[in-house]
């Protein structure tokens, strides 16, 4: 089996909220692509409930975008603790940070439908909390969003 980078991660001395530069590669084309671990809740002893990971899922689809050029993908984390942000270029953790906490503001201010969470459009449409996610993203902005650098497991 290949290695996997997040299983090289020590969760244990990680402290959620971050922004992680999770991994970096160059396309044959000669791009790069980065993917970030956006992680709101502390591994192991949070995790997000599904109904408002969901949600997040469909809101950060779109104002992360309007706030991070080369988005390409936005994934949550089967651990319901975060999402994995994968990108086009090097915009760097930083930029990601801003974007990403803009990105929270945006989905606290969210009103109306949830884009997406129809029949149609949504494969579990019924699963959405407009308000545990505007909780989930008022509770990140409010612990204070960090760069965290990998601390791989000794």
């Amino acid at each position: 089996m290949s290695e996997v980078e997040s299983f090289r991660l020590d969760h244990t001395k990680v402290r959620a909220p971050y922004v992680r530069l999770a991994g970096k590669k160059r396309t044959p084309s000669g791009d790069w692509i980065e993917k970030y671990d956006l992680r709101l809740a502390q591994p192991n002893r949070a995790v997000v409930p599904t109904d408002a990971l969901h949600t997040l899922e469909h809101l950060l689809a779109g104002y992360l975008r309007d706030h991070l050029e080369g988005l390409v993908d936005l994934s949550p984390m089967g651990c319901r603790t975060g999402f994995y942000a994968v990108v086009l270029g090097t915009p760097g953790t930083e930029a990601v940070r801003q974007a990403f906490e803009a990105a929270l503001r945006d989905v606290i201010e969210h009103t109306g439908a949830v884009p997406g969470a129809s029949a149609l459009e949504c494969g579990n449409y019924r699963d959405h909390n407009l308000k545990a996610a505007q909780e989930w993203a008022r509770r990140v902005l409010d612990q204070g969003l960090i760069v965290q650098e990998t601390v791989e497991i000794q």
